[in-house]
């Protein structure tokens, strides 16, 4: 036998075994360590007595949420003249009118949904509303108080095309001593369907006709987005007139505070302006063409009249604004006069002068609101210059906006406030910007 076999025989076994402990040792650790993932309740190194005491995890504790603002939206309510939110709106809101008291503020809802806010307090953390279901497959497009908050009239489309409903209630008695003016019922009152030939209505507006002989009915205008604009009697629903644009494609149609004029901002850098005549009686007899706004190089994006009827404020592509005076001769062939001329102050990234989506004026006819996008600015009337900016007024495009004919409550204080509504599904109660 050869001597060096028990040898190698013996290094083999030697090895064997120092092979055995190593892995044996290497995969006790292991487990060790699995162990230690496994149960964090195993403290690998323990604390010192001078260690800082670790904090207690955060409370899992809900919080209820306020009609109106949350925690959440204080925190993201960073403007100073963001007064309140009004929530619970299931879609887009379309379209927004207040009353013509400020009290109450409706809004259209693509959701289906007519509702009519109670605005008591403009700070309130909740507001009380009336809920009006349109009928099935109808998507509303804009409102508009018909006279008093006991009627409202709403433009809704579906795919067999455009109605209109007036929806309210008797007024009460006056031996019932009611001093508040009650919300109106969801009980229509006169309806008309397939208006407008099927085209969907893009503003809807109304005027207590004052101006002249009229009597005091409140005048409704529906723009199309075609070019015909037709107007109606807010009480009775009739149909009183209907002009056509001409201009290839209506953006909207206005009319005035005293009922007199209808103006429409269209396809063309031109302004059309209608006067509606009242008979002895009252009503209205016929709508005539009787000036037109010529001075801007590109389309006209949107208008709106002064609080006194005789000026109009218009936007352009153009890249400018300008105020013009209406209150001309114009059956002695004077033409309305352009009294100011501002540049937009908006620009982009890149310095390219913005054009504005929607204007609104103030009752006191000194600040104007206009929009671009999700941008929200004032401006003040006299001088054309920025009072104050919210970049991102909403986090979706501002679809609506109006200013509140009257002060409205706000703790012991009376404010003036503008109300928009956005795509976001949220309508936003503003103060206004101070002028000096």
């Amino acid at each position: 036998m050869d001597p060096i076999m028990p040898i190698v025989a013996l290094s083999v076994i030697l090895g064997a075994i120092i092979a055995f402990l190593f892995f044996n040792t290497y995969f006790r650790n292991r487990q060790s360590e699995i162990r230690s993932l496994a149960d964090p309740n195993i403290n690998l190194k323990p604390p010192s007595s001078h260690s800082k005491p670790s904090h207690p995890p955060p409370s899992k504790k809900t919080h209820s949420k306020s009609h109106s603002h949350s925690d959440k939206d204080q925190t993201k309510r960073h403007h100073p003249l963001d007064l309140n939110t009004l929530k619970g709106h299931g879609d887009a809101v379309n379209g927004l009118c207040f009353s013509p008291d400020g009290q109450n503020l409706a809004t259209a809802c693509a959701d289906g949904i007519i509702r009519i806010f109670k605005l008591e307090d403009a700070s309130s953390k909740s507001f009380k509303f009336m809920r009006i279901n349109l009928p099935a497959g109808g998507h509303p497009m804009a409102v508009a108080f018909s006279g008093d908050t006991s009627s409202i009239v709403v433009a809704s489309h579906t795919l067999s095309g455009s109605s209109l409903y007036m929806y309210g209630e008797e007024k009460p008695k006056a031996s019932e001593n009611n001093t508040q003016t009650k919300l109106p019922l969801p009980e229509i009152k006169w309806e008309h369907h397939k208006v407008h030939d099927r085209r969907a209505i893009i503003t809807l507006f109304g005027a207590k006709a004052s101006y002249g002989s009229a009597d005091g009915s409140t005048i409704i205008a529906s723009c199309s987005e075609g070019t015909d604009i037709m107007l109606w009697h807010g009480r009775t629903g009739k149909n009183v007139g209907h002009v056509d644009t001409n201009q290839l494609k209506n953006n909207m149609a206005a009319i005035s505070p005293n009922g007199r004029f209808i103006a429409a901002a269209a396809f063309t850098a031109d302004v059309k302006v209608w006067e509606i005549v009242y008979a002895k009686d009252g009503s209205a007899k016929e709508v005539a063409n009787v000036m037109q706004l010529k001075g801007h190089k590109s389309a006209v994006t949107w208008l709106c009249f002064s609080p006194n009827s005789e000026q109009i404020i218009t936007a352009s592509k153009d890249g400018s604004m300008r105020i013009w005076n209406i209150n001309v001769r114009y059956h002695l062939s004077e033409d309305p006069k352009t009294l100011k001329v501002f540049p937009i102050p908006l620009h982009d990234s890149a310095g390219t002068t913005l054009h504005y989506d929607r204007l609104s004026i103030s009752p006191d006819g000194k600040i104007l609101a206009a929009t671009h996008g999700s941008t929200l600015q004032w401006l003040c009337v006299e001088t054309g210059k920025v009072l104050d900016t919210a970049d991102k007024a909403h986090d979706g495009d501002i679809t609506c906006m109006s200013w509140a004919p009257k002060s409205i409550p706000m703790g012991k204080e009376q404010v003036l406030v503008l109300a928009t509504a956005s795509t976001d599904k949220k309508v936003k109660l503003w103060a206004s910007p101070s002028l000096s």
